[in-house]
């Protein structure tokens, strides 16, 4: 980085834009999510995931051709499983109700018989039957349990009919993206016990799907099965049987008692490692176990790590900024995610300049893919380093684990890559050495827009110009500082002082460069971007927030930051939105250009208690509670649309969001933390509140075993007229425990 800012005009553009050639852009971006092949529907999907394989299913428990195209059993991005339906007598069953287990274990799918007729007379009245259909998805393979119980005197005979189909299509062209050319279908193979569906990839790899039936079957044939169901008087019968997705390599077959004995105790495992939050508001106590539920679920075992996929569907894969923001999310109740994240991102930091992957020495990962296409180099996301804010998070992940958690031996082990990432910022992110980092793609098939906002149209200027490359977003510069402020402090705890004042330094430098050409009065806020000639993108927009969050903003310019966000034009009712309503690309159904993503909200709201501000937080809380009060499961989804809230109605939904996203599921964690002012100093054995407030409909807040090093702490919050009180439960070892006023 070098001295000195370049000058700046005010930035309004008055230039008109041509719709067609946005339209043109669009056409152009091979991984836009096409709705022409995701078919919005009414219906809540039912969702698992266990390692690299998740299921999405419909309400009823089936994967049906004429549903969502996103609906199917997929492992290692490409769908195993694209047809799975159940017939009573050549009807489909009535749904009774359906249910995904709260720690994520099984789904439940309660059925039953509609009135099934032989010449039109009624032979087995709806109801008669009872299908309790269980799925364990585990080691690569969906389980498969069918319960089926006679509620009448007579004896029932019926047929029940598995209908099945694997496309083995890969997860971006689920997503839209066309391919030249496919690889082939083979014959399936009928073997005593089952039947396996193949696919040749283009790739070379024969790809696998293997029904295996544990319960024998009257009649088995390519695309289905027919179980002989005979039932006495209240009696029952059980179908057992496993679909699984295997690739150059078999897998064992596993009892479904086993399959849901594993999963569980994987589950119970990961939930272990969180400390303990109940609080006296049920609805609230549903939002953080279905949170911490999902996080249990997304999380995934790596050869470096366990590691937080991103989202289901289109983002089942571990993306580095995502991982990076929710392990911040987490770091104060479950730090171990913090570590799984770094270790995972560190043994893949790229080490060499490979343009086609935006790769340079130091670079973070963007995420990691597998799959036909990806192998192929069909999209270039096999190993994808085409973001520019992974990389300073990391360093602001580093440091924050430090304090956290005193572990300064696990440092040391990535300290090298913690200066490689430094490098990078000062090298390679900042091109034309003026302080800041700016983004231009280097693979012709990479992401256009490289920060986390990253539709092709997120970054534009004030009359709706899209802004030419290389680009500098506010709040990517924020990391920037946030990572120079951190590696200090790590340089320092590591004994190397000379380095920690070089680090320093350099963070003083960029926060006045920054004040002067990002800061824009007429707004109120921060720009939202420099474009490549340094003027100035004079948008309103969430961005500024992070300003906040990483400490850039100057103290006397977070109360305007703090207004302009809270402003009707910002803040929906529901949450914050991305761009303000004012702004010329508004629009609330917009992927990053006038939607609420939670994990937005809840960094800026982390924003809004570092500057001291104490009840926009809370109304940040309150807006993403009440939000998760009309979602599904109270699973808070990637994001949802911007619509100003209107009386008597919910949020409206956005239709191709992932649920669950690993950040929005984290994001409730660092809303409480904000409200609470809470802060874990581990090395000074401290836990600070400072100014803690709760919001309404929080009486009291318990927080049970939270970990400082070897040390527990139990603690209750209560909710008084004018404070909140904080009473020590249980506390072992030398913890101190302060409350700032």
């Amino acid at each position: 980085m070098g001295p000195g800012a370049r000058l700046r005009t005010t930035g309004i553009m008055t230039k008109k834009v041509d719709p067609r050639s946005e339209a043109d852009l669009l056409e152009s971006d091979p991984f836009y999510i096409r709705t022409e092949a995701v078919v919005p529907t009414d219906e809540q999907n039912l969702v698992l995931k266990e390692g690299d394989t998740f299921v999405v299913l419909d309400r009823h428990g089936e994967i049906r051709t004429n549903g969502q195209a996103k609906e199917g059993l997929f492992h290692g991005g490409t769908r195993y499983l694209s047809k799975l339906t159940l017939g009573f007598g050549g009807q489909r069953p009535l749904l009774l109700g359906a249910a995904v287990r709260g720690d994520n274990a099984a789904i439940v799918v309660n059925l039953t018989n509609p009135d099934l007729t032989d010449g039109g007379a009624i032979f087995v009245p709806r109801g008669t039957l009872h299908l309790s259909h269980t799925l364990v998805l585990v080691g690569g393979a969906l389980h498969h349990r069918l319960r089926v119980r006679n509620h009448s005197l007579a004896a029932v005979e019926v047929p029940i009919d598995l209908e099945f189909d694997a496309d083995f299509v890969d997860i971006f062209e689920v997503r839209g993206t066309r391919r030249a050319k496919r690889g082939e279908r083979l014959e399936p193979v009928l073997w005593q016990s089952g039947i396996t569906l193949r696919y040749a990839g283009l790739d070379g790899v024969i790809r696998k799907t293997r029904l295996a039936l544990e319960s024998p079957a009257s009649r088995l044939a390519h695309d289905r099965v027919r179980f002989h169901c005979a039932v006495r008087p209240h009696g029952e019968q059980l179908y057992v049987f496993s679909f699984n997705c295997e690739g150059e390599v078999a897998q064992p077959d596993v009892s479904f008692p086993a399959a849901v004995d594993a999963v569980t105790t994987a589950l119970r495992g990961r939930r272990s490692e969180y400390c303990e939050i109940q609080t006296s508001n049920h609805q609230f106590n549903a939002l953080l176990n279905r949170s911490t539920s999902d996080l249990c679920m997304m999380v995934t075992p790596t050869e470096y790590g366990e590691y937080p996929y991103a989202g289901v569907p289109w983002f089942s894969a571990p993306f580095g900024r995502d991982g990076l923001i929710t392990a911040f999310e987490t770091l104060w109740l479950n730090p171990s995610m913090a570590r799984g994240v770094l270790s995972f991102l560190a043994a893949t930091q790229a080490t060499i300049a490979d343009p086609e992957r935006d790769a340079q020495p130091g670079k973070i990962l963007h995420e990691m893919r597998t799959g036909e296409m990806a192998s192929l180099g069909e999209i270039p996301f096999d190993r994808y380093y085409g973001t520019h804010d992974a990389t300073p998070l990391f360093v602001m992940l580093a440091a924050a684990y430090h304090d956290r958690t005193d572990d300064t031996a696990f440092i040391q082990t990535i300290w090298r890559s913690i200066e490689a990432a430094e490098t990078w910022n000062e090298k390679h992110g900042d091109v034309d050495g003026d302080w800041f980092v700016e983004y231009a793609r280097r693979s012709p098939t990479g992401l256009i827009q490289q920060g986390w906002k990253d539709s092709f149209d997120s970054m534009f200027h004030s009359n709706g110009e899209l802004a030419a490359a290389p680009i500098a977003p506010c709040e990517i510069q924020a990391y920037v500082y946030g990572a120079l402020r951190g590696a200090s402090t790590l340089a320092a705890a590591l004994g190397k002082p000379q380095r920690a004042s070089e680090l320093a330094t350099k963070a003083t430098a960029l926060f006045e460069q920054f004040d002067e050409m990002y800061w824009h009065d007429p707004i109120g806020t921060y720009v939202l971007a420099l474009d490549g000639s340094k003027q100035p993108c004079v948008v309103r927009s969430s961005n500024a927030g992070h300003a906040l969050f990483a400490g850039i903003a100057a103290r006397d310019r977070a109360a305007a930051v703090v207004r302009t966000l809270m402003a009707p034009e910002s803040f929906s009712g529901w949450g914050i939105r991305t761009i303000a309503t004012l702004e010329a690309r508004y629009n609330p159904m917009a992927y990053h250009n006038g939607s609420i993503w939670p994990h937005d909200n809840a960094i800026i709201a982390a924003g809004f208690a570092r500057y001291g501000f104490r009840d926009e937080p809370i109304a940040v809380l309150e807006a993403m509670f009440e939000a998760s009060l009309s979602m599904n499961l109270y699973r808070l989804p990637e994001l949802f649309c911007g619509f100003a809230r209107e009386p008597g109605e919910g949020p409206i939904s956005y239709p191709v969001a992932c649920a669950p996203q690993a950040w929005a599921s984290a994001s409730v964690f660092l809303l409480l933390q904000s409200v609470l002012g809470l802060e874990i100093q581990a090395g000074r054995r401290l836990v600070q509140f400072t100014r803690p407030k709760l919001p309404e409909f929080l009486r009291e807040v318990w927080i049970r075993d939270l970990r400082i090093g070897q040390d527990t702490v139990d603690l209750v919050l209560v909710r008084h007229d004018s404070d909140v009180g904080i009473n020590v439960l249980k506390k072992t070892g030398g913890v101190e425990i302060v409350t700032i006023k």
